[in-house]
């Protein structure tokens, strides 16, 4: 308590600086258009007004964020686009804090008040020896060190500032207002999009919820701004940076009679996709915003199950594990269409108390429109599956012959289809097989299985390879 109180008071008694102050932009945008990138940056469209003189104009630009990258800064006048440019540009970034106010007054004189146990304030005055919580001072009668409650600095010491600002030599051939645009590029701020997916009882449809997460932490809060999200694989020469994820609370899409009308404006732009707000919003610093991207209801969805007998996942017992995946078209036939930006779709399903359970979650790529998206949500519990090798023969130096079994064992109460993936390598042919293949590239062909409740079924193949 005792170091904030002293911060707070090393502010307040701070006096301004003295000499001719350069000219200030207004603090208060004209307009602030905010496009945010989901690889940790944004592009900045800053307008104001700005009084010029004839010649050269000292100009602060304050309230820009700390993450900006000032070599991205781009200044132009709207009023006057051919008169106005800038000829100098300086990032004044050395924020005035306790250890350089206290830095700068080396060998200076100050005045401290430490409050007393039993109350009162002992006032000292001496000159500045050592900073540091404890202050070293040159006093009238020695050397004395204090823990103050309060510092009073007589002024502002030159070449510090309190918040991070573009300082800018500006030439223009005509004194007037201007009004100007100054768009920059900053780090520290990014989105990204999360889905929720409730399917209905049976599995075959699902309503779905996309939300937007903007996490600014670029240290500048962007009012009443017009916002856009750019969706897509932009390329930055920098490394990567952590993203960030937040938890979308689960929604029941259904039950709300007609859909409003999306408050995002999806368009294509360049080779990526430009997501605008409809209306204008504040991105705070420090802060994590939500917003609503799409909503669509009854979307038809097809539950299938997936057994990778080679390389998917195992019991400990050895058995392979059966994949359960949720697919559905991205198109306007299935109330979507929209272009999905990359990231996590949770999925939830009502009990029979309906109450919203969570049976798992994936992550989904940028998905065009017209494009399926299939959902990995977990494995089964009551279908089993074994893949053993049953026989290998060596035909010559180069070909060789190998047999597999594929067993499928359903111990649920309704009939399923499994697709059984298989892969092979070099230049291979089947030779014969209990169930008609389909081959799905050069390495890999599928069986799509009939299995009955309660009951088993077995695929065998012989395949002949060359290498």
């Amino acid at each position: 308590m005792r170091k904030a109180s002293l911060l707070v008071a090393v502010f307040m008694l701070v006096a301004p600086a003295v000499g001719a102050a350069p000219v200030k932009v207004p603090g208060e945008s004209i307009s602030t258009e905010l496009t945010v990138y989901n690889v940790n940056m944004a592009l900045v469209k800053d307008t104001r007004e700005l009084t010029l003189k004839r010649g050269l104009n000292e100009v602060q630009f304050e309230d820009v964020p700390s993450q900006i990258d000032a070599t991205s800064v781009h200044f132009e006048s709207i009023t006057a686009p051919n008169s106005c440019v800038i000829r100098e540009q300086n990032y004044r970034y050395d924020l005035v804090d306790r250890a350089k106010l206290l830095q700068k007054y080396l060998g200076k004189e100050l005045t401290i008040r430490e409050e007393q146990e039993g109350g009162g304030v002992v006032v000292t005055k001496g000159t500045l020896l050592s900073s540091g919580w404890g202050l070293v001072l040159q006093t009238k009668s020695g050397v004395v060190m204090v823990n103050p409650d309060r510092i009073e600095l007589p002024k502002l010491p030159e070449g510090l500032i309190i918040k991070p600002t573009l300082h800018w030599l500006v030439d223009t051939n005509r004194s007037r207002k201007h009004k100007v645009e100054v768009s920059y590029i900053t780090n520290g701020i990014t989105w990204d999009c999360d889905y929720v997916a409730v399917a209905n009882a049976d599995d075959t449809k699902l309503d779905l919820n996309g939300w937007v997460t903007i996490d600014n932490n670029s240290g500048a809060t962007y009012q009443d701004a017009k916002l856009k999200l750019m969706a897509g694989d932009v390329r930055r020469i920098e490394p990567p940076r952590p993203r960030v994820m937040a938890i979308a609370a689960p929604m029941m899409a259904g039950g709300m009679g007609g859909m409003p009308q999306p408050q995002f404006e999806e368009k294509t732009f360049f080779e990526y996709h430009l997501y605008s707000l409809d209306r204008k919003t504040t991105v705070r610093d420090n802060e994590m915003k939500q917003v609503e991207l799409l909503t669509a209801t009854k979307v038809p969805v097809t539950k299938r199950y997936f057994f990778d007998g080679a390389r998917g996942p195992k019991r400990k017992d050895g058995k392979g594990k059966i994949q359960v995946k949720l697919e559905f078209e991205n198109s306007k036939d299935n109330r979507l269409g929209m272009p999905l930006p990359k990231g996590k779709v949770r999925v939830y399903k009502e009990d029979d108390e309906k109450s919203l359970q969570f049976v798992g979650e994936d992550e989904i790529d940028h998905t065009p429109k017209d494009e399926k998206v299939r959902l990995y949500v977990g494995d089964a519990f009551d279908i089993v599956g074994e893949w053993t090798r049953i026989g290998q023969k060596k035909l010559s130096n180069t070909v060789w012959e190998y047999g597999y079994k594929i067993k499928l064992r359903n111990h649920k109460d309704e009939d399923i289809e499994v697709v059984c993936v298989e892969h092979a390598w070099g230049d291979w042919e089947i030779i014969n097989e209990s169930l008609e293949s389909k081959k799905k590239d050069a390495t890999k062909f599928e069986y799509t299985v009939p299995v009955p409740k309660d009951g088993e079924a077995t695929v065998t193949y012989n395949i002949r390879i060359t290498r």
